[in-house]
């Protein structure tokens, strides 16, 4: 049994990422400020004797005695991370020091949380590792995008300097149960507008790919990671490279959602990348046997039964109340 450190452990990675982590015999320790995360994501866990939640947020130092970390903690949607810029970096940047200062100094290993967003509006495609990105620095994004960049800095220097064992994994779009519905990401958006006969509104001409990844291959590629040999660190991409334009993923939302919403286009947001996939080679190598497994269709039906059940309690509680 392991004693591992989540932060970020209430949020929609986070918390499959503890589930996964007790289920394997570990003793998890949940961090969490409760900005973006939620403790209804990890109630269900509380009955477990070995799973604890500490109230925390990362940008202040904290100490406490574990073998392992995952550095979650940061808002990961643009609506989230949009909305205190100034916190975002620091969740990023004193959250990443405080987290390997803890690391240091009680000699655990520790995983980054970074993102594909490093990369920016690529120009290379798909995205290996060792593509330097190209990123806006003064952009309404660079708040989160070059918040991880300094993180990726300070864990490899901690690494090369202070002897940490760290890793680094760069997470491509991820979506799944337990997303917040008004997190401002494409999947949750067209879901719900779609449970809800609303409209679906697309960016830009839709001609715009993503690549998207169910959250429980993104949990496996994290934990894989976590137990590669010390000498590799990574930065290693985690995602799916199916690629898919928005209006191929509204219109297959529609068709599984039976929904008589219509598509319509609004401007594109500053800074929004025409095209984001992954080169997963390094992963397929590094990460004994790792392979995304979940198709498009077969997680957005999980994801979609999750959010209508998010609906029927809404409207049942209105009920119940009004």
């Amino acid at each position: 049994m392991k004693r591992i450190l989540v932060t970020g452990g209430a949020g929609f990675v986070g918390s499959h990422l503890c589930e996964r982590l007790l289920n394997e015999g570990n003793e998890v320790i949940c961090m969490d400020n409760y900005f973006t995360g939620r403790k209804s994501k990890v109630v269900h866990l509380m009955d477990n004797p070995y799973f604890e939640v500490i109230r925390h947020d990362v940008t202040l130092p904290y100490f406490l005695e574990v073998d392992e970390i995952y550095n979650l903690a940061c808002p990961a949607s643009p609506v989230h991370y949009q909305h205190n810029p100034i916190k975002t970096i620091k969740t990023s940047v004193l959250g990443a020091i405080n987290m390997l200062g803890l690391a240091k100094r009680i000699n655990a290993k520790i995983l980054q949380a970074s993102t594909s967003e490093v990369y920016g509006d690529p120009e290379l495609h798909p995205q290996p590792e060792g593509y330097w990105g190209h990123v806006n620095p003064i952009g309404i994004r660079s708040c989160y995008d070059e918040g991880k960049r300094c993180a990726e800095s300070l864990f490899v220097n901690y690494h090369g300097f202070n002897n940490v064992l760290v890793k680094i994994v760069r997470i491509f779009n991820t979506y799944g149960p337990r997303m917040e519905p008004d997190d401002g990401r494409v999947v949750s958006n067209f879901i719900m507008q779609a449970l809800q006969g609303k409209d679906i509104t697309v960016f830009g001409d839709g001609m715009q790919t993503r690549s998207f990844q169910f959250v429980s291959d993104l949990v496996d590629g994290m934990i894989k990671m976590m137990g590669t040999e010390d000498e590799f660190i990574g930065p290693i991409n985690i995602g799916n490279p199916g690629e898919f334009t928005m209006l191929e993923l509204a219109e297959n939302i529609i068709d599984l959602t039976g929904s008589k919403s219509k598509i319509i286009h609004l401007p594109l947001p500053s800074d929004d990348p025409m095209q984001r996939k992954p080169d997963i080679t390094l992963a397929q190598e590094k990460l004994s046997g790792w392979s995304p497994k979940v198709e498009l269709r077969e997680g957005l039906g999980h994801t979609i039964a999750y959010f209508d059940n998010l609906l029927k309690d809404q409207s049942i509680k209105e009920l119940v109340a009004g």
